[in-house]
């Protein structure tokens, strides 16, 4: 079982607080409902934390505020620039443990790459965070708190941005706290991010993926795939051995869809292991029927992972067989390799659990 935060940490804390949740909050204090949307206003879109320093709010709310309600804000340890411009943040939570978020300018937009878990249970092959395992999930306050920090840090509360939940952590793992941080985060008196600006990555529970599926607020969705077949994925993605890939490719032809949407697949090329042509038609042949684009992804090589970054010619290779076979392709690029901040890349040493600790792919199916 991995660590929980302690229930006092989240009692009556603004920043746990959906704006429904806190407006009843404030009617059982004896105060009215709408004061709820100028604090949100104030948290999310001016920045501001010192609940005493919100002035248009009456002091017997302030007082009440200062007294029964708390704002609780990660903090920053460290932040890199790396010489493409993006930045990474090492930021600390209320119990000590550390987390990655990720700053990405131009790409076209401004994006936040945002972290739902400490650690992450998924152990892939080729993907530092999965080394920590999971210690524990994030709360939808946490998961909101990097933006906050982030929009603040960079200055850009009054721009628009785009938020990936690529960071550490599996986000449908961590499913109920993942789409309450969505549903603040889009609220129209807050930071308002609407739902397609804000993409999701996941491996493919496919119980979460099918409960993500009715949500009324829907990400767009990207399917960590990295492989054709069931052979090759699962020496690569362990929970493969649960969720095959005519699983995932089946609940994806499911998917609701908006009529210009597409699901996206990331295929991280690893050389000599998935970057044939032959596993590019594979591929091709998977995806036939779904609305899909390939988001292909060459491998960001760091100490600890096992393979090699494929050629240039590989990877050339690869997207234009996908391409002749009417797939939709892009090839990522790598953004803040020279900081650690690139795909795969994120780990917070000294917080690993061990073995013993570990969720065995079984605690993923309800």
């Amino acid at each position: 079982m991995e660590d929980t935060v302690p229930k006092s940490l989240q009692f009556l804390d603004i920043g746990e607080l959906e704006r429904t949740a806190f407006e009843g909050a404030l009617a059982d204090a004896g105060h009215e409902r709408f004061r709820a949307r100028q604090i949100f206003r104030w948290i999310y879109r001016h920045g501001v934390t010192d609940l005493e320093a919100m002035s248009d709010l009456p002091r017997e709310l302030r007082t009440t505020l200062a007294a029964d309600f708390t704002l609780t804000t990660p903090d920053i340890v460290t932040r890199e620039r790396s010489t493409d411009g993006t930045e990474k943040f090492l930021l600390r939570l209320a119990d000590g443990r550390q987390i990655e978020s990720v700053f990405i300018p131009d790409t076209p937009a401004t994006t936040f790459c945002i972290s739902t878990q400490v650690g992450c249970a998924m152990a892939c092959a080729f993907c530092l965070t999965g080394r920590m395992g999971l210690v524990r999930n994030l709360t939808a306050g946490e998961i909101v708190g990097q933006v906050r920090v982030l929009t603040a840090a960079l200055e850009l509360r009054n721009t628009a941005f785009n938020i990936v939940l690529m960071g550490m952590g599996e986000p449908l793992h961590n499913y109920d706290e993942t789409m309450k941080a969505l549903r603040i985060l889009a609220d129209d008196h807050g930071f308002a991010v609407p739902p397609r600006r804000v993409t999701l990555s996941t491996v493919g529970l496919l119980p979460a993926l099918e409960r993500l599926a009715r949500e009324p607020i829907m990400p767009n969705l990207a399917i960590s795939l990295h492989a054709p077949t069931d052979l090759q994925r699962g020496a690569l993605v362990p929970i493969n051995r649960t969720y095959g890939v005519a699983d995932i490719i089946e609940a994806c032809k499911r998917f609701p869809l908006k009529r210009r949407n597409r699901i996206t697949f990331e295929y991280v090329l690893l050389a000599g292991v998935n970057d044939s042509p032959t596993d590019a038609r594979k591929l091709a042949t998977l995806l036939a029927g779904v609305k899909a684009k390939v988001n292909l992804i060459p491998l960001n090589a760091a100490a600890g992972i096992p393979f090699e970054r494929p050629s240039d010619d590989a990877i050339d290779r690869f997207a234009k067989t996908l391409s002749e076979r009417g797939l939709t392709v892009s090839v990522r690029k790598s953004r803040g390799r020279d900081i650690r901040a690139a795909c795969g890349q994120l780990i917070v040493e000294g917080q690993r659990k061990s073995p013993g600790q570990q969720l065995s792919a079984t605690a993923f199916a309800d």
